[in-house]
């Protein structure tokens, strides 16, 4: 039996040179070499995206497979499976006729198996007078047997990318995960730094995140993320270094200082800031945060930031942040004018100021320059957005009274 020899198909259907080039691989199948089909057939199933045949190909492709009488795919006993379309369909689930052709030519271009047809294009063996095959027309499995060792590597080739895959994208959830609380936190607890523009960088990476990433995109960006959280840790750990410094030259001056305890209540900031109150003047690099007021009292004068909050609406601090993030570059705001408002009032009641000028955006002109002039009036001690929330709450008809 002469299963490499080239041989070309019934009817009409052409015969190309990778065919061609297919049968002759077969032909230099080494003698007594065997392989488990199944194996191969899992192999094959794995690496089918580079094959580039689906699911439904491989459903034939395991019903040829179970024409074939042994485990073992073995040159010695034949390698030609002779079904008809009707008992390929059956045991294919049930696969129309039409269907069933369109991926039986798929295998075939893909070098999985090959057609031996005969003279009249039916498939069927011809047996000698003991009754054993002579020879057998219809769908040739060597392509199997002569790739076995080239589909296991593929195989693993798919495996080993998927595994890869799968931890850098665990990487990048763990990365994301990590820089989302990072910048929280900074912006919550009043960390001095343009965290409003960090997080605007932040959101343009998760941003360019494809529905169906591939590696290539997911390595991309968490390199681009990995930087992100470092120059995001370098900033805290420099304000730590910064305070502790500040904090040790405070303890060191107190100590200089002669042992009357009433002029130490001179460098302790007030505890007492009440709504509304004057910012507490900066000593050194130190600066008290100003006490963010109620959120719902902020949502009830500017109930427009809702609309810019994570899902259309706004339920914490952090949603309120972020939305002022999104209405500052609508706004036209500079990075730099709500760095400052945001270092000099605190990034809550920075979120804040930009909520009531989105509420009076139709009395303003220049979003940007009246930012800049309340960051100034608050550094000098002259602006408290209470009597600002009020004033909005009034017009709206709401009538709240401030508690100290």
């Amino acid at each position: 039996m002469q299963v490499g020899s080239v041989t070309t198909p019934f009817g009409r259907r052409p015969i190309s040179l990778a065919q061609i080039k297919g049968q002759l691989r077969t032909a230099e199948i080494k003698p007594g070499k065997t392989a488990d089909k199944w194996k191969v057939f899992r192999d094959a199933c794995e690496a089918r995206a580079v094959l580039g045949i689906q699911d439904r190909a491989l459903a034939v492709l395991d019903a040829l497979l179970t024409f074939y009488p042994d485990n073992e795919l073995c040159e010695d006993r034949g390698l030609v499976v002779f079904p008809s379309n009707d008992q390929l369909s059956v045991r294919a689930h049930g696969i129309a006729g039409t269907t069933l052709r369109r991926h039986l030519a798929a295998l075939v271009d893909a070098g999985l198996i090959q057609r031996k047809d005969s003279a009249n294009g039916k498939r069927y063996a011809r047996k000698d007078d003991s009754g054993a095959i002579e020879e057998a027309f219809g769908f040739s499995l060597a392509p199997l047997l002569a790739r076995a060792e080239e589909l296991a590597h593929a195989a693993q080739e798919v495996a080993a990318e998927r595994k890869r895959f799968r931890i850098t994208k665990e990487a990048l959830s763990i990365c994301r995960r990590d820089v989302r609380k990072l910048i929280s936190a900074a912006m919550e607890e009043g960390a001095a730094g343009d965290w409003g523009r960090i997080e605007e960088v932040f959101l343009g990476l998760t941003g360019r995140i494809p529905r169906t990433p591939t590696i290539a995109d997911i390595d991309t960006i968490l390199e681009e993320m990995k930087m992100l959280r470092e120059e995001i840790i370098n900033r805290l750990e420099t304000q730590e270094d910064s305070e502790n410094t500040a904090s040790n030259a405070v303890q060191n001056e107190r100590h200089i200082q002669n042992s009357n305890t009433e002029s130490s209540n001179e460098l302790e900031p007030s505890s007492r800031e009440e709504q509304g109150a004057k910012p507490s003047q900066k000593t050194g690099s130190m600066r008290v945060p100003i006490k963010a007021f109620p959120l719902g009292m902020v949502l009830k004068a500017c109930p427009e930031i809702n609309d810019y909050g994570p899902g259309g609406a706004v339920g914490s601090w952090r949603d309120l942040m972020s939305a002022a993030v999104v209405v500052r570059s609508m706004l036209g705001v500079s990075p730099s004018a709500y760095e400052d408002a945001c270092e000099v009032m605190g990034p809550e009641n920075a979120a804040v100021a930009v909520a009531c000028i989105l509420g009076r955006a139709g009395h303003i002109n220049n979003a940007g320059g009246y930012l800049r002039d309340l960051t100034a009036k608050a550094r000098r001690g002259e602006f408290s957005l209470g009597p600002m929330l009020m004033a909005l709450m009034r017009a709206r008809g709401v009538h709240v009274r401030m508690v100290s």
